[in-house]
């Protein structure tokens, strides 16, 4: 892993999902196969491989500081090309920092991650006017999540953290995307443990790749997209859990 410090020249950035949006880091340790932020190659000039390099932007707090003065309260997701609480941040807790200034300021936070890590900072989000942390986590078997995301937090432990989330009082939601082979069975393990489930398509060239690697006959096609949507829909209504399908 290649770590380097680097002196952001901005951190709240316009988002397309909310208003804006923070990425205390440039790269993700997780290297998820699917993960559409691998684009940032293109604009950021790394050379490396996708999971091999972060940038950390040690400013980022200050920067924020000085920025939420100078733009209109709006909600912010954190994060949207890296993943906020990758294991660099318990060392930097450039995240939490952010969160602090965020919260103290009436800024809505919108949380999305794959790790546990979250947990550290539940004494700011429970401070917080209005946030929400997401969970992404694309099946409900560890065996495919260890295949297309080897090196992220086990399903389980993601699970118990919403688990403590909810119960601490904060609004959670998971974040179905990609859909994987057993998806269908989250609602089920996610009853009282989110507000509510996103699911979305996103982009599968590199999920497709990992089937190719294995030897395995992929299963990305429109047919299993609207077969697992379907049950997915149907399981939620099951559980009493709000489904929001965007793919």
């Amino acid at each position: 892993m290649i770590v380097r410090e680097i002196q952001a020249k901005s951190i709240l950035s316009k988002s397309k999902v909310h208003e804006y949006v923070v990425n205390p880091y440039v790269g993700c340790e997780h290297a998820c196969t699917f993960c559409y932020a691998r684009f940032m190659k293109r604009f950021t000039g790394h050379r490396e491989p996708w999971g091999e390099f972060v940038d950390v932007k040690v400013n980022a707090p200050e920067l924020l500081e000085k920025e939420i003065k100078r733009k209109r309260v709006g909600s912010v997701w954190v994060s949207g090309v890296c993943d906020p609480y990758q294991p660099l941040e318990e060392r930097y807790r450039l995240t939490r920092e952010c969160l602090k200034i965020l919260v103290r300021n009436g800024w809505p936070v919108f949380v999305q991650t794959r790790s546990p890590l979250v947990l550290r900072d539940m004494d700011i989000l429970q401070g917080a006017a209005d946030s929400e942390v997401g969970m992404s986590i694309a099946t409900a078997d560890d065996g495919i999540r260890k295949l297309f995301e080897p090196d992220a937090p086990r399903t389980e432990d993601r699970i118990d953290a919403l688990e403590r989330l909810h119960r601490a009082g904060i609004r959670t939601y998971a974040m179905i995307a990609p859909m994987l082979p057993r998806a269908e069975g989250l609602p089920e393990v996610l009853k009282g443990k989110v507000d509510y489930i996103i699911v979305d398509r996103m982009n599968y060239t590199h999920a497709d790749w990992v089937y190719r690697k294995h030897g395995l006959q992929s299963c990305m096609t429109d047919d299993f997209f609207y077969r697992t949507g379907n049950e997915l829909a149907s399981s939620c209504r099951r559980s009493g859990i709000e489904c929001r399908m965007v793919c």
